[in-house]
């Protein structure tokens, strides 16, 4: 800046000397030494350990932090660089860097880079590389030691149930627990008649899995204690906790004939509603005004009422025609559209003459030829108290929830899908008889068919890209545009390395 405006300015000369060791010219310093004779004639690394013995547990990878801390961590991950750093004495330099050195991994070698600096002769500053080996040995935590010496010994039990005839609610809730890993503290995992029990070594544990499972559903919960062992010399008590969790029998799709006081409580909402979404609240729709409503966990269980009918009893139409009556609106993230439809049941189509004339809210998505799946208002027997309350009550012959798309569903009939899912490590019970397993078998790809038609239901899950899966031309020619499938960049690649050291036994397609 100064030679831009014309001022003289003197240049500073730095000027060198000769290394009192070698001779070779250099800029001065405090040692009046070059690097190289500098290094020679001090080691700041000496006295620095450079071998260290860890302890690492091999059953949850998990490594001991004297005395008596575990601490978690991947191999060559931050977490595992810093326990190693702490592991070292390193008063007397001052640390600029750290990183790994690759070794094999089943080598139980751990080398870690470090640079180090110190002060040296007459103030001058040294900076120096060196690599300190650590050693894993083998040795399993107390936790995991208590497990291995009797798998049953728990201390938290977490119980969750659902009352209702079928497992889809389970199905998602164990995508839900592996996406979070929220069940990555469990020593075990039962599956039961009507839900699932997980088993924890502590009890912080069974309480943190409880407040996650009232996140993402609508749950209610107790728990209870019972003494196992007392010491009266040191006063201590060993409990086993649990912890009974029950899931609100209201699932997606249901068929809803609200209590009057509750259709009040929203604004005299219904009464005749569906679910269309069940998170930590449920999500009611009036299918005649399109008008929505939500129900949290304490509202709900404040005034429990159960389905008028589930979607176990869905019914086959065939739609006729189809008229617009309103415009198509956004609601909570979904599309509708009310429309005057006439339908008739497939079962009785070509037989009688029997047609209705009904309302729906799938008006943007049906027309005249298409299959829906809905509820038989019309030859269905219900014996419903919540709707005996309701005096002069017309019901429709009809209520439509989807569209269906089990014709086109026959060309792709036992030809593996683009994707899967993985599944929890789960304790069956065999003695269950052919009936159940093949229930479940057609329950389980029911859940993967809503998987495919509800984007929104797939938006809080992971799905993995299967590696079996062979596109042909005339798959894509013979299936059709019109039917649903999850978009190719939705799907994870499974690039786990346990998985893939284990293989594909725990995925389910």
């Amino acid at each position: 800046m100064a030679e831009e405006a014309g001022m003289f300015v003197i240049r500073q000369t730095i000027g060198s000397v000769l290394c009192c060791k070698c001779g070779v010219p250099m800029q001065p310093n405090a040692a009046n030494m070059c690097v190289k004779c500098l290094r020679s004639e001090v080691d700041i690394t000496e006295g620095l350990q450079k071998h260290v013995i860890i302890r690492h547990c091999p059953e949850c990878d998990s490594y001991l932090q004297p005395p008596s801390t575990w601490i978690k961590a991947q191999l060559e991950s931050k977490g595992l660089l810093t326990y190693c750093i702490k592991r070292l004495n390193l008063k007397e330099v001052r640390m600029v860097h750290a990183e790994f050195v690759w070794t094999e991994p089943h080598s139980k070698r751990i080398k870690v880079r470090l640079r180090v600096q110190k002060e040296v002769l007459n103030g001058a500053i040294l900076e120096q590389a060196y690599v300190v080996e650590y050693v894993q040995q083998e040795s399993m935590c107390e936790s995991c030691s208590r497990i291995q010496a009797n798998p049953d010994q728990w201390v938290a039990s977490v119980q969750v149930r659902q009352h209702v005839p079928h497992r889809r609610t389970f199905f998602y809730l164990e995508q839900l627990i592996l996406k979070h890993d929220a069940a990555v503290r469990a020593i075990k995992i039962k599956q039961m008649e009507q839900g699932i029990d997980f088993f924890f070594a502590n009890r912080s544990h069974g309480v943190k899995f409880v407040e996650f499972v009232g996140k993402v559903a609508p749950v209610r919960s107790r728990h209870d204690k019972q003494l196992v062992s007392h010491d009266p010399k040191s006063n201590n008590y060993n409990y086993k906790y649990t912890f009974s969790v029950e899931i609100s029998p209201i699932c997606r799709e249901d068929l809803i004939c609200l209590p009057p006081k509750v259709a009040v409580s929203l604004g005299n909402l219904g009464p005749l509603v569906i679910c269309t979404r069940v998170t930590n609240s449920i999500a009611l729709l009036d299918p005649f005004s399109l008008r929505q409503c939500y129900l949290d966990a304490d509202q709900y269980w404040r005034a429990s009422f159960k389905s008028l009918l589930t979607s176990r009893q869905l019914v086959e139409y065939i739609v006729l025609d189809v008229e617009i009556i309103s415009p198509e609106v956004n609601i909570g993230g979904s599309r509708y559209a009310l429309a005057e439809v006439q339908v008739a049941r497939l079962s009785d189509f070509g037989k009688n003459d029997t047609i209705f004339f009904i309302k729906t809210h799938l008006g943007h998505i049906l027309k005249p030829g298409d299959q829906a799946l809905g509820y038989d208002l019309y030859g269905a027997n219900s014996n419903d108290i919540e709707l005996d309350k309701y005096k002069g009550l017309v019901l429709p012959e009809a209520i439509l929830m989807k569209k269906s798309y089990e014709e086109k569903r026959q060309r792709k009939r036992g030809k593996p899908r683009t994707w899967k899912l993985k599944s929890l490590n789960m304790e069956v019970d065999d003695s269950r008889g052919r009936h159940d397993q093949e229930k479940a078998n057609v329950e389980y790809e029911e859940f993967l068919r809503d998987l495919e038609e509800n984007p929104e239901l797939r938006f809080n899950i992971s799905l993995y890209r299967n590696k079996e899966y062979q596109p042909s031309e005339m798959a894509s020619v013979t299936d059709g545009d019109d039917l649903p499938s999850v978009p190719l960049e939705e799907l994870l690649a499974d690039l786990d390395i346990s998985d893939m050291e284990d293989g594909d036994d725990d995925m389910r397609e």
